[in-house]
């Protein structure tokens, strides 16, 4: 089968289902590529951000949103062994909404997916990209129904940091260092528990748990490769250290029936350097893979769709697809709040996590127990991750 469009978008993440919904509303004919058949996973962030929540005032759909079973998270706490601070303070922030939104990402993309004037495809995994003397023109997929090609002046690829696009184009990227990994798995939530996002440190582990209504998705922060000692030490050996990290947990750790109730996120950071070749653009994750300190993956994707959509928009509305010139303007405009906000999560990474992950009793960095004491200064690092370096606006 072949299906003919103006932009193809590899990917129904975030990035990709904003980009589509922005690009149907202004007439350009997009085609949405989802691999999976279903937005059900469990291991996505959570987190909508206040600038996002803007975003989907903009768009008419912040009403609908708010109506979706969530919970609002207005300030980060990490507990030590002496006690507990609050580093982040997203209720000082000037804004519309000034909280995060704690929302299963599926119901959040499912809104999107229903408002869309795109073409979804789901079930539709891109297995290469096709050229035409150099230029990219489309790609080609596997459905159950069968192969399908899609033919499109512009491919943009929103398919997370393992990018098949990414890696058919063969583009080289900037790695970073990154010094931990996380082992995710569910335990119930049971009423009482604290609401939102909520971080332990104790005798060496760093535990983070996201409320999801009726369960925690629990993470067990450890050093890059760390999983191996792990899953060694026996899954008894786990459930005592959440008993001793996370006493409100005791009851619950018989959850955890087998090692197939575990699973290892590997963390990755790294930048492209280049996020365009000739009929292609790479944004979110695919452009530029995140730590996941501060969930602001999610909304660094989103503000590429926006501005990325801006730069599209208005090459059609001229009867063309974007020059290489244009898309290079893209690159340009998100660089500066991406390498900035990696910056941070590095040095995030030295100052926090590392020490927290050591073996080693720790104990809050300087600058936590500064922000914690200082509400006011608890809006610096609430602004960083509520609302980012550059926000972008229809």
């Amino acid at each position: 089968m072949i299906l003919k469009a103006d932009v193809c978008i590899v990917g129904g993440g975030p990035a990709g289902l904003v980009l589509g919904l922005l690009l149907g509303r202004r007439g350009v004919n997009a085609v949405v590529l989802e691999k999976h058949r279903t937005f059900l996973r469990d291991f996505r962030g959570d987190t909508v951000h206040p600038s996002t929540l803007e975003l989907m005032d903009e768009l008419g759909l912040g009403e609908e949103l708010e109506r979706l079973p969530h919970r609002i998270m207005r300030q980060i706490q990490v507990t030590y062994a002496g006690g507990t601070y609050r580093p982040v303070d997203f209720s000082r922030l000037r804004a519309p909404h000034p909280y995060v939104m704690m929302l299963p990402q599926w119901d959040f993309l499912e809104l999107l997916a229903a408002h869309g004037d795109f073409a979804l495809h789901r079930e539709c995994e891109v297995v290469a990209v096709n050229r035409r003397d150099r230029r990219v023109v489309g790609v080609s997929a596997t459905t159950p129904q069968g192969p399908l090609e899609v033919h499109a002046p512009l491919t943009v690829a929103c398919d997370g940091r393992h990018s098949v696009v990414r890696r058919e184009l063969g583009l080289r990227s900037k790695v970073y260092g990154v010094p931990i990994d996380v082992l995710w798995f569910r335990l119930r939530r049971e009423p009482g528990d604290p609401d939102g996002l909520i971080g332990r440190v104790d005798q060496g582990r760093m535990f983070i748990g996201i409320d999801r209504g009726d369960y925690w998705q629990i993470g067990l922060v450890v050093p890059k490769g760390g999983d191996e000692w792990v899953r060694a030490a026996g899954l008894e050996a786990l459930r005592s250290a959440i008993v001793q990290s996370v006493p409100h947990l005791t009851g619950r750790v018989d959850d955890l029936r087998d090692w197939d109730d575990v699973h290892t996120l590997t963390v990755r950071m790294d930048r492209l350097y280049r996020w365009h070749v000739p009929g292609a653009l790479l944004i979110g994750d695919a452009a530029h893979a995140m730590s996941p300190i501060g969930g602001v993956g999610i909304n660094l994707a989103i503000q590429d769709a926006v501005a990325a959509a801006r730069v599209i928009v208005a090459a059609f509305e001229q009867g063309r697809p974007p020059t290489e010139r244009e898309l290079a303007g893209v690159q340009h405009r998100r660089s500066l709040p991406t390498a900035g906000t990696q910056l941070i999560q590095r040095a995030l990474q030295r100052a926090v996590l590392t020490p927290a992950v050591n073996g080693r009793p720790a104990r809050p960095p300087l600058a936590m127990r500064l922000l914690d004491r200082s509400p006011t200064l608890g809006a610096i690092p609430a602004r960083v991750i509520g609302v980012g370096l550059r926000p972008e606006h229809l």
